[in-house]
């Protein structure tokens, strides 16, 4: 009789906690459509620019090595060396310049016959329009040609859904320490 009444719990149950399934399919939106429920609006397009500071040397560097490979330090392109940055971002080129924000993430070099970057960023505004928000780039960065190209992946506030293209050039870069000051042009499309 115990095992019984179990079995009967069990059944009612089951039909409270997963009802039946409907007969009928239930109505879709179609595809092209998904984005307006999230109550969105208008897709924009921000241009951005500033200059990256990723500074390795000094007493207070923004880029830090965090791991590297036995074959690291061996390696011409520093193959495997990952680095953890919290790098400033500025209006113009001088470390000195009005801060717009600062780009945190790592980057790690991929490449063995080429200094070639994975970069994976988030670049978060502090100041002016875009305070508040931040846009994510992850890509390959070959660091060492006068001009890149990186993905953007995402982003936050203003830049929620962001999508686009970063284009980077660099301004100042010193060989022996691997200081550089890199300049942005970005092309964000968001909501």
């Amino acid at each position: 009789m115990g095992k019984q009444l179990v079995v009967v719990v069990l059944a009612v149950l089951s039909m409270i906690v997963f009802p039946e399934a409907e007969s009928k399919p239930r109505k879709t939106r179609p595809v092209d459509d998904w984005h307006k429920s999230l109550g969105l609006g208008k897709e924009k397009v921000s241009h951005l620019h500033f200059f990256f500071h990723d500074m390795l040397s000094g007493k207070t560097p923004s880029a830090v090595r965090i791991a590297e490979s036995p074959m690291t330090d061996h390696s011409a392109t520093f193959f495997g060396a990952v680095m953890m940055a919290d790098d400033p971002l500025t209006e113009g080129p001088e470390p000195t310049s009005k801060l717009l924000g600062r780009a945190q993430g790592m980057y790690g070099s991929a490449g063995q016959g080429e200094l070639s970057l994975l970069m994976a960023m988030a670049y978060s505004f502090t100041h002016g329009r875009y305070n508040g928000s931040s846009i994510s780039i992850m890509g390959k960065n070959p660091a060492l040609n006068p001009v890149r190209e990186m993905p953007i992946v995402g982003g936050t506030g203003l830049f929620r859904f962001a999508r686009g293209v970063a284009i980077a050039k660099t301004h100042w870069f010193n060989i022996t320490t691997g200081d550089a000051i890199v300049e942005y042009n970005v092309t964000v499309i968001h909501f």
